[in-house]
């Protein structure tokens, strides 16, 4: 954690909210095996290319997984106060039904899936070292957050490792 908390460049999070551009108290970072720009809340990044932890944790979640990841999404919530609207990863870049392994570092944290149609609601602990993989039809049928914890005074970083589809970017 502590070497992620050092050598990732981390810059607050943007985002267009009914017109209206918001910066986050929430840092994030994007990561990649080449400059994909990737865009969510109308705002799009580029990756910068992945530093030697992060190929070192690609690796060891792709053994764990069974998947490939071409990219990793990093999020840092200095505290509880800070946490994710209900929301699901379907962004045109990823590749459709793609698996996003989810590892939490620092601070436990709730996190819940709330089914699209239903409404039912699942929630799951994420613990410092949890890995939780969404893949096949989750983002589909599925959204998710990270709800605000008032109590919580310990930071959490979530590394959510990504594959782009390669045809979405055919010039990189």
């Amino acid at each position: 954690m502590e070497a992620l908390l050092t050598h990732i460049e981390w810059k607050n999070d943007e985002a267009v909210i009914y017109g209206k551009r918001i910066i986050t108290k929430r840092k994030v970072a994007w990561y990649g095996e080449k400059a994909f720009p990737y865009t969510y809340s109308k705002t799009t990044k580029l990756a910068l290319p992945f530093t030697k932890e992060l190929l070192e944790i690609q690796t060891a979640v792709e053994l764990e997984t069974g998947e490939t990841f071409n990219s990793c999404l990093l999020n840092l919530y200095h505290s509880g106060e800070e946490g994710m609207g209900w929301h699901s990863d379907a962004e045109k870049e990823l590749k459709k039904n793609g698996a996003i392994a989810s590892l939490s570092f620092g601070a436990e944290r709730k996190f819940v899936f709330k089914h699209k149609e239903t409404a039912e609601t699942v929630s799951v602990m994420l613990e410092h070292g949890s890995l939780l993989v969404m893949k096949d039809d989750t983002q589909t049928n599925w959204l998710h957050r990270l709800p605000p914890a008032k109590r919580i005074i310990q930071p959490r970083i979530n590394l959510t490792f990504r594959t782009i589809h390669p045809e979405k970017h055919p010039s990189i």
